[in-house]
């Protein structure tokens, strides 16, 4: 590989942690450039091994089984994609892909539904005492979204 496609390369994982930390996530680039190999090109995706491209031809097989040897495995394999002018696509494993599609189903059913339930105990007239009880009997994590609708501080 050129030294032009090298800088290139680096711009894109520089590009791409940008990117990503513009969605919340604390990401950088990986320690590759220190000379160890198997390292992501970025990091700070919790679970997630990422694997940077920036070029023009996509070679997505060859790329995600470079992720796949490179991640560890507790990690799933996951190839980041842009060409020039291009937005950034993502690829993975169907079977990955799935796995993370229903962990997100299922967190995004239990955000939704816990608020809705302090809800409704605070429009009820229960006090935050009778509250709490009901709701740590539904839900472990009940304690945090309780003391937000109540507008308490934790330990109050």
């Amino acid at each position: 590989m050129g030294k032009t496609s090298r800088e290139k390369g680096k711009r894109g994982e520089r590009e791409l942690a940008s990117k990503l930390s513009e969605y919340g996530w604390n990401c950088r680039r990986g320690q590759q450039y220190a000379g160890a190999n198997g390292d992501a090109d970025v990091v700070g995706l919790p679970g997630i091994h990422v694997e940077c491209k920036r070029v023009e031809k996509a070679s997505i097989y060859d790329w995600i089984d470079q992720a796949r040897r490179d991640a560890n495995v507790d990690e799933i394999p996951t190839v980041f994609w842009r060409k020039d002018n291009c937005d950034w696509l993502v690829f993975q494993r169907l079977e990955d892909w799935i796995e993370i599609y229903n962990e997100s189903q299922y967190e995004e059913s239990v955000e939704m539904a816990a608020p809705t339930f302090a809800e409704v105990l605070v429009k009820n007239g229960l006090t935050y005492e009778q509250a709490l009880f009901a709701y740590m009997a539904e839900w472990n994590d009940g304690l945090a979204l309780l003391n937000e609708a109540y507008g308490k501080e934790m330990g109050e």
